[in-house]
């Protein structure tokens, strides 16, 4: 049973409206989901970062035009999606400068929000290729994506994604497995496709952005994620000024989702080391 009380909330932003979940009170931390799913992908691992971090305000944003946010209408882009960010955190009215944890997807928003230390004081990728989708992966994803908008996430496109979010292991249990379909189900397949093509094909290298994160920062590998390896992860880490990486093992994309208590335990650490605010904008 959960041991904490959150509550839903609905912010209008630039990309319009998103859904987000409110848990506890304190330093503002953003959990922002991978593409395809939302923040019920950090559902296993909140109960513990709650009780291992009780000061702290959880603010779980299902992204622009996935799980419960409003339909994405249009193309748009990844800085697009960091300007909603920003959007948020304003209409929440928070001040200060937050934690951000963010998930794939998210890391990608993350990279372009860490530049700013009046916004990030602290930032960890889980999950986040730096580069673009290799050619091999993105002509798989060019022969899906006309199947996903007219039909949806359904047979070869559902397995597709599944495939590329978890390991074997955790799509063979139906407590996670569930998890990413029922996110899948949420959004109108107009909306997906529309964020497959802003979020992941258009998604561009932000290696030459690294050097300009100056915030504590983590990036988080696992090992059986082809295009974000343990080594790709700490090469990113060598070229920003205060970052580290770290390995977490039997995870995809979805490591929050897949290893709980590892992710909760390098976030704890890594918050604990990083502990020291400051008012936004020093």
């Amino acid at each position: 049973m959960d041991t904490f009380t959150e509550r839903a909330e609905r912010v209008e932003t630039r990309l319009g409206s998103l859904a987000v979940r409110l848990v506890g009170t304190g330093e503002p931390t953003v959990l922002w989901s991978s593409m395809f799913v939302d923040s019920h992908t950090w559902d296993r691992v909140l109960p513990l970062l709650v009780a291992g971090a009780p000061g702290r305000r959880f603010v779980l944003v299902d992204p622009p035009g996935l799980g419960l946010s409003a339909p994405l209408t249009r193309r748009s882009s990844i800085a697009a999606a960091a300007d909603a960010a920003r959007d948020a955190l304003e209409a929440f009215g928070i001040t200060t400068p937050v934690d951000w944890v963010g998930n794939a997807f998210g890391g990608h928003v993350g990279y372009e929000l860490a530049t700013d230390p009046s916004v990030v004081r602290s930032f960890v990728a889980i999950s986040a290729p730096t580069e673009p989708v290799p050619p091999a992966l993105r002509r798989q994803i060019a022969l899906l994506h006309p199947l996903l908008r007219l039909a949806g996430p359904v047979g070869p496109v559902r397995d597709a994604v599944v495939s590329a979010m978890l390991t074997d292991a955790s799509a063979a249990d139906p407590a996670i497995r569930d998890v990413v379909i029922s996110s899948l189900g949420r959004p109108t397949r107009q909306s997906m496709s529309h964020a497959l093509r802003s979020f992941i094909i258009d998604r561009s290298d932000v290696t030459d952005r690294l050097p300009e994160i100056r915030v504590p920062s983590l990036f988080i590998a696992s090992d059986d994620r082809g295009d974000w390896s343990p080594e790709d992860a700490q090469r990113a880490a060598a070229l920003a000024p205060h970052a580290e990486s770290l390995t977490i093992t039997a995870a995809r994309t979805l490591i929050p989702l897949e290893q709980p208590a590892a992710v909760a335990d390098a976030l704890l650490t890594f918050w604990d080391k990083n502990a020291a605010p400051g008012p936004r904008g020093e």
